[in-house]
Parts: structure tokens; sequence; C-alpha cells
């Protein structure tokens, strides 16, 4: 049986995607015997282009190999299959949406298989709305529909030990798709009042947590999957992101970090079965801003652990990748993946 993992925030620019890429590749290579699976369900494919080589390192260009493929290697590749059968899984090869990453990308450890993102899910979404929302009788189409990577984590289920999912700032059906074939979730939050509502909307999204009437609660994601007896994901890890490199916790932020750690503490008290944590010492984890750091290695498609210090060039630019940056993020990520 795999442990999934969800990274998801439904406000972007919280640092998802990249602590995900981080993350991923810090748990493999910690785990070196564990066979893991990156699922990138964003759209914007921002995991898969790390992924495959950064940009400096034609990420994009193998991306784009792999959305021209037939069929597409990517998650868009496999909804198109399950377009003409939403309700039943037809016969797939699901070696064909999967990419062995290290093949591509040298620096990504051997361990890691992924499936790439796909602009296609956009085009698709209305689509998998329609399919979800028919009425069929005797057959609920909104959970058949729901299961779709269920259904395909189900064929390689044997072949994997863990799976990342990377998903969407949004709460589309895709999103949902992939929040619904998860265990537990990874949510990175920023030191500013627009994450903390984000982190409030996420347990309204997810758990139909203080919705604004009660009207809302029939068609609530929660409870169409629990009404179908199915588990929600439990919130695994908060990530408090991006915090100053030289300040962290005991900044200016200090306010809004607090608020957040009270709101968790107190849906700990009111709602512990949400949680996979008894305690936010356990659930928290601080991740300082990657700065310069991060931007060489993001740029080129790099794990912390592959980068080195000194003089780099990035976009044609010289930047200086500094000894303590470093150490300071392969700190972080450890302290992330530790708790994985």
């Amino acid at each position: 049986m795999d442990i999934r993992y969800a990274f998801w925030n439904n406000k972007g620019g919280t640092g998802k995607t990249s602590l995900a890429f981080q993350a991923i590749a810090g748990y493999a290579e910690a785990h070196p015997t564990s066979r893991v699976l990156a699922v990138d369900m964003c759209p914007q494919a921002n995991l898969s282009e790390l992924m495959l080589g950064g940009l400096n390192n034609r990420g994009s260009e193998r991306l784009l190999e792999m959305q021209h493929q037939a069929p597409r290697r990517t998650i868009g590749g496999y909804f198109q299959a399950r377009l003409p059968s939403p309700y039943a899984m037809p016969t797939i090869n699901p070696a064909d949406f999967i990419t062995d990453v290290c093949q591509h990308n040298p620096n990504i450890p051997r361990n890691i298989r992924l499936i790439c993102g796909d602009p296609l899910l956009e085009l698709q979404s209305n689509a998998v709305n329609t399919l979800a929302n028919n009425q069929i009788p005797g057959t609920n189409a909104w959970i058949k529909v729901i299961d779709w990577l269920n259904d395909f984590l189900a064929l390689v289920g044997d072949s994997y030990d863990v799976v990342f999912i990377d998903c969407n700032p949004s709460f589309s059906m895709y999103t949902q798709i992939a929040l619904s074939s998860a265990q537990r979730l990874v949510l990175p939050v920023m030191a500013d009042d627009s994450s903390r509502r984000a982190l409030q909307n996420a347990f309204s999204l997810v758990y139909g947590l203080q919705l604004p009437s009660a009207i809302y609660a029939a068609y609530a994601f929660g409870t169409k999957l629990t009404n179908e007896g199915r588990q929600l994901p439990k919130v695994h890890l908060i990530a408090k992101n991006r915090l100053t490199q030289y300040m962290g916790a005991a900044s200016a932020y200090s306010a809004v970090l607090t608020a957040i750690d009270s709101d968790v503490t107190h849906l700990l008290r009111s709602n512990p079965d949400i949680f996979d944590f008894a305690d936010s010492a356990t659930g928290f984890v601080e991740v300082r801003d990657f700065q310069t750091t991060g931007v060489v290695a993001f740029a080129k498609g790099l794990p912390f652990s592959r980068l080195s210090t000194g003089r780099q060039s990035v976009n044609g630019q010289r930047v200086d990748v500094k000894g303590e940056y470093l150490d300071n993020a392969r700190r972080a990520i450890a302290g992330l993946v530790a708790k994985l």
C-alpha cells in the first residue's frame, strides 16, 4: 500500500511547487530504496519543468516533448483516455503516462518517476465537470469521475511506495480528483493575512468547516466524499514558507504566524479527526526564504544536494550562491522531509 501526500493551498504564490520539488527530491535521497511517484496535477506543470531540468537545462523543451507524444505522456494524456470512458476504467498501459525522470535530468534521484503536468487540464475541465454532474440511474457520476486518479494509482500501486501530488492552487474538479486520492495534506503558508485566510478557506473547502450557510453542506466536497464511505485526507504538515532569511519566525510577521498557530490549535481541539498530528509543534515546520539559492536551483532543475556554491550563470547573468545560504536551504528541506 502506497502513502500519498498532496501539496496544496488554494492560494497561489505560497511556494508550494518549489517546496514540493525539493521535498520530493530530498525524500527520495533520504529513502533510496523507496519507489517514489510524483504526480503533477497543475496545468502550469511547473513541477514537471523543474524535474526535467528547469528553464536553463531544457526542462521546458523536454516537457513539450512529453506533451507531443502519442499518447501524451502526461496527466492530460491519461484524462484524454478517460473522457470517452468516464465511469469505467478503460484498458490502458500506465507506463505510457509515466516518465523516468533521471533519463532526462541526471541530477534527479533514480528512484523517482513522474506523471507530467499538462495545460490540457484546463481545456478538459469543462468536460470533466459535465461528466461528473450527469444524472445516471444507479451510478454516482461524481464519485466515478473523482476516482480517476485513484483508478490510475490502483493500477500501479504495487510499483510505488510513496506518491507525491502537486496540486493546482484552485478547487477545480481536477484538484478535487487529486485531493480525493491523497491520504495526507502538506499545506504551505506564508506570513501574511492572505495566507491565513487561504488556510481557513482550505479547511472550509476540504472539510466543510465554517461554511457560510448550511445550504452548502450537502454539496460540499467532504460531505459527498464521506457519503460514499471515503476517507478525507488528513492535514499532515503546515509549512511556514519563505520566512525572512535572517529573522525567521521572530520577525515582523510573527503576529500573523501566531494567529495561524492559534487557528490550528483551536481546530486541533474542535476537529482533531482532520489532522494527522496531535499538537502544533509536530504539525508545523519553518522554511526560510531560499533567495538566490532557490533561484539558481530552480533555474537548473537541481535538488539543493546537487547545487554547488560560488559564481554561476543563470539566464545569462552571473550570480553567487553562498555556502551559508545553501546550508540553510538544505537544513530547511531536511527538516521538512524528516516530518514526512
